[in-house]
């Protein structure tokens, strides 16, 4: 049985934020982006621009309309390639 993401310690990535990378596998395979946030506990990252996924709002106080919403989901960290790192 595989332990949780909760018990293990966070893991050392090759990427950090802000690295600009490649997606070698699944549905945006080929395209590129910079790096927004990287979460080491479950070793995903979120790539500016890329897998988007739709998000139903309901109405609230702030958005009385409600809507329909795109916004960026994680991608395994396996499945990303560095091309350029922000060392300075």
């Amino acid at each position: 049985m595989a332990t949780k993401a909760k018990d293990q310690k966070p893991a050392k990535l090759h990427v950090k934020t802000g690295d600009t990378v490649t997606v070698i596998a699944g549905d945006e395979k080929g395209k590129t982006g910079t790096i927004k946030s990287v979460n080491r506990s479950t070793q995903r990252v979120i790539v500016e621009g890329l897998n988007l996924v739709t998000k139903h709002n309901k109405p609230s106080a702030k958005n009385p309309q409600g809507g329909i919403t795109k916004i960026e989901a994680g991608i395994h960290v396996s499945n990303v390639k560095r091309l350029e790192s922000t060392n300075a």
